[in-house]
């Protein structure tokens, strides 16, 4: 509808809806006015809700991530990537613990996602792309309950379009278990003890991904969140052709499959409710 027809039903003058437009989120609204607004949005139909739902979704997903902003403000070692605007921080060149037996490996200096890709960051990429949409989302748009929750039913493609799309690429499976474990070969990310309940695995009976952020004592050395439980994440290392690394188990999986030096596989096409993936890039 016009402004004039909209400002009449509300009811206010058109210049008040104006100066409203104007000012944006700067104004308080008075709680009459507010009482109308809400009311009119909720006898709406609900392609009309849906877009609302939508373009707030769109907003939040330009402006800065409030986790990433306090994330920034708390280390001094975390820096804000240019294009998806996600906190990463450096995992340093040099030797570390790998695998079951704990053998020596040398690998160089990369940053890494301090959380999974979530669905609020792949809905920019998705609409900044046109990408294909994961399929758990309503008419293709990112819902408001999973904003935070990592990104699944993502094949290895889609994964590496993304990290393409923000000038990063897929971790190599031993990227990701360094960041989990650190140099000295700990066991979990949060040291030797197996505590299921640092992370969202089977035994915890939750049943699905859980915001990316929730497991503050399940955080690895370097500060990394989510390297045990809520989803598998994909790897860029191949096991034979066609099939990619996964890593970290996921809520579906026993609390036995989340060690970080366990491996698993998986075909590239391969998609499901517990799969996601988070990024690396250089120095």
């Amino acid at each position: 509808m016009t402004g004039r027809d909209f400002a009449a039903l509300v009811p206010v003058s058109q210049r008040q809806l104006v100066t409203w437009e104007g000012r944006g989120e700067t104004i308080n609204l008075r709680p009459g006015n507010q009482e109308a607004l809400d009311t009119l949005l909720a006898r709406a139909g609900a392609p009309t809700q849906q877009r609302f739902a939508a373009l707030l979704t769109e907003r939040a997903a330009v402006q800065h991530d409030e986790r990433a902003e306090e994330l920034l403000r708390r280390d001094p070692r975390a820096v804000q990537h240019s294009v998806d605007g996600k906190a990463m921080v450096p995992v340093e060149e040099g030797i570390y613990l790998a695998g079951p037996g704990n053998a020596p490996a040398w690998l160089d200096g990369f940053h890494i996602d301090v959380y999974p890709t979530t669905n609020l960051d792949y809905e920019r990429f998705v609409r900044t792309t046109g990408h294909r949409p994961p399929r758990h989302w309503p008419n293709g748009r990112c819902p408001d309950d999973l904003v935070d929750h990592p990104v699944v039913w993502v094949t290895w493609h889609d994964a590496t379009a993304y990290a393409r799309w923000c000038g990063k690429r897929l971790p190599t499976a031993q990227q990701w278990e360094k960041a989990a474990r650190g140099t000295k070969g700990r066991v979990y990310p949060w040291g030797d003890q197996p505590t299921a309940a640092k992370c969202n695995v089977a035994e915890a009976e939750i049943g699905k991904t859980t915001p990316v952020a929730r497991y503050q004592s399940g955080v690895s050395p370097y500060g990394v969140f989510d390297l045990c439980g809520n989803a598998w994440e994909w790897c860029s290392t191949e096991e034979v052709a066609g099939r990619y690394e996964l890593k970290g188990s996921a809520f579906t999986s026993p609390f036995e499959r989340a060690a970080p030096s366990l491996r698993n596989a998986a075909n590239a096409t391969m998609q499901d409710n517990d799969t996601s993936f988070r990024c690396v890039s250089s120095p």
